[in-house]
């Protein structure tokens, strides 16, 4: 079986993400955000993402599962310890994470070679 054009997949790509844009710009002054179902599918995505977090810090793959996992976690509690005290500023608690997992890792190769 032959592989499919790239060009023609990056356009497919990009007009499937387009159409679904295009409907939720339609739609989006017809949705009521206090609503049962936005706050339903608000607690879904919620779900969602913490599912994928604690997947990629539990069981990783790649790269990151050479890491020791206390070095993960150690990063996480200090992302969640920043996003608590700045009261929920997800971009700093985002970067304090990094920084605590970067460092750590530096701190662990450095001791070994």
């Amino acid at each position: 079986m032959d592989r499919p054009d790239p060009w023609l997949v990056l356009l497919l790509a990009i007009a499937a993400t387009f159409v679904w844009r295009a409907a939720g710009t339609a739609i989006a002054s017809r949705i009521n955000p206090g609503g049962a179902l936005f706050q339903w599918f608000n607690c879904l995505s919620y779900a969602m993402l913490a599912g994928l977090i604690t997947r990629v810090i539990l069981l990783p793959v790649g790269m990151l599962a050479e890491t020791p996992g206390v070095d993960r976690i150690i990063a996480m509690g200090a992302g969640f310890a920043i996003f608590a005290l700045f009261r929920r500023h997800v971009f700093a608690a985002t970067v304090t994470a990094f920084a605590v997992f970067l460092a750590l890792t530096g701190y662990r190769l450095d001791a070994l070679g």
